[in-house]
């Protein structure tokens, strides 16, 4: 074939594959699920004179979720594994929605953590379920195309939703970002439940999968997405408080600020 024939079955390709809608209901979730995660860093000290606690416990928030996806999902994978798999997207997508809904109503700081903790159990089987999913839309050689369209509402959501959630609690109050984060959730179960085909349930043993841990090559792998991961949560958990305090710039001005601006104006 030669190389300009190649070229325009590769873009015809990648249009269709922009146009499957399917695909575009779970970068809908992914874009909730990952603005849902990373919000709460910008909003770090909100919360914690909202609860009247230090910033290294508001910081728990972060570890809690963090160590609820890690442990939460090997376990929630199994429990959904038998289930079709467009249902276990639904359900998963409800706990993700009534999980964010309780972190807007939390009145307490424990409850809140609560919260974090049972949001954060959707997100590890739901990326693993919608990878599958996502993979068998589609013909073999665009499987890759598509979970990386998937996983593109996981990079809008760092570009896009994380900056504007964070606007609007700092403008509105933190629990603001929570409560329109609800909608999203709600529309992206609309979405996977009209626009997803069922699938059936996998026929493998999860249990089995794990012998895959028993290879050198795959715990290196594992160890430098640790380490990359723990390095990065580290400087964005307490970015909002490092910059308010390095910099002096607050999201809110002054009142000294105020009163020399106001001064200043003739």
């Amino acid at each position: 074939m030669p190389a300009s024939e190649a070229s325009s079955v590769t873009t015809a390709e990648r249009k269709n594959i922009l146009l499957h809608t399917p695909l575009m209901a779970l970068a809908v979730a992914a874009f909730g699920i990952g603005t849902s995660e990373f919000i709460i860093m910008g909003l770090l000290p909100n919360l914690a004179d909202d609860f009247h606690v230090s910033i290294p416990r508001a910081g728990v928030l972060v570890t809690g979720y963090a160590l609820s996806v890690t442990i939460g999902a090997p376990i929630v994978a199994i429990a959904t594994a038998r289930l079709e798999r467009k249902l276990a997207l639904l359900l998963l997508m409800g706990v993700f929605t009534l999980g964010n809904l309780a972190c807007a109503v939390a009145p307490t700081y424990n409850l809140l953590f609560a919260a974090r903790v049972l949001t954060a159990l959707c997100h590890g089987a739901f990326f693993g379920i919608g990878s599958v999913v996502a993979a068998n839309l589609v013909p073999r050689n665009q499987r890759a195309q598509a979970i990386a369209l998937m996983f593109s509402g996981l990079t809008l959501a760092n570009v896009l939703g994380v900056p504007a959630g964070t606007a609007l609690g700092q403008a509105y109050g933190w629990r603001f970002a929570f409560w329109a984060i609800v909608p999203i959730g709600l529309i992206a179960a609309i979405a996977v439940f009209f626009l997803v085909p069922k699938q059936a349930a996998g026929s493998g043993s999860l249990l089995h999968e794990f012998r895959v841990l028993r290879k050198p090559q795959v715990l290196l792998v594992l160890a430098m997405s640790i380490l990359t991961s723990a390095s990065l949560f580290c400087v964005f958990t307490y970015i909002a408080p490092t910059l308010e305090a390095v910099t002096l710039v607050s999201p809110t001005p002054s009142p000294s600020r105020s009163c020399s601006s106001a001064s200043a104006s003739p």
